[in-house]
């Protein structure tokens, strides 16, 4: 009698944690849903501070590096670059940028940046450099196109 009492606890017991664990699954599935949605009113062009001076070094095929300073007001830039262990002339170009439909991406202005298509996606107090396709840079360099405020 003892034998079946306890296997009947035991298995009512059993029975009960997996249905929590059931619930405690459905539960973080729904609140993984709702923090992973993407808020369309809210993208870096509205929501972070985005104006001022990022820089950093940035890698160079035939120098030890570009430093870069990129100063960002309303709608205009300033880049400045100078290619370190080659010279310290500073190339400064000015002109105005445009935010993509996502305003998480600005484009510099190609007639000041010899036609290059100048992308950086914007987050809070930091910019990444993009590829000229206007994807993000991967691999161990990756870190390295980042300018930091």
């Amino acid at each position: 009698m003892k034998k079946v009492l306890f296997t009947a606890i035991f298995a009512t017991v059993l029975v009960g944690f997996a249905s929590c664990k059931q619930q405690s699954k459905s539960e973080a599935s729904s609140e993984s849903i709702e923090v992973n949605a993407i808020d369309a009113a809210h993208n870096s062009m509205n929501s972070v501070n985005w104006q001022g001076t990022y820089t950093g070094t940035t890698p160079c095929a035939d120098c030890e590096g570009i430093q870069t300073t990129l100063t960002l007001n309303e709608s205009t830039y300033v880049l400045e670059t100078v290619y370190l262990g080659k010279s310290n002339e500073v190339y400064k170009t000015e002109g105005k940028f445009v935010w993509n439909e996502e305003g998480s991406r600005i484009t510099l202005d190609n007639e000041k940046t010899n036609g290059f298509n100048t992308q950086f996606r914007v987050g809070e107090n930091v910019v990444w450099q993009l590829d000229s396709e206007g994807k993000q840079i991967e691999g161990e360099l990756a870190e390295m196109y980042m300018l930091r405020k």
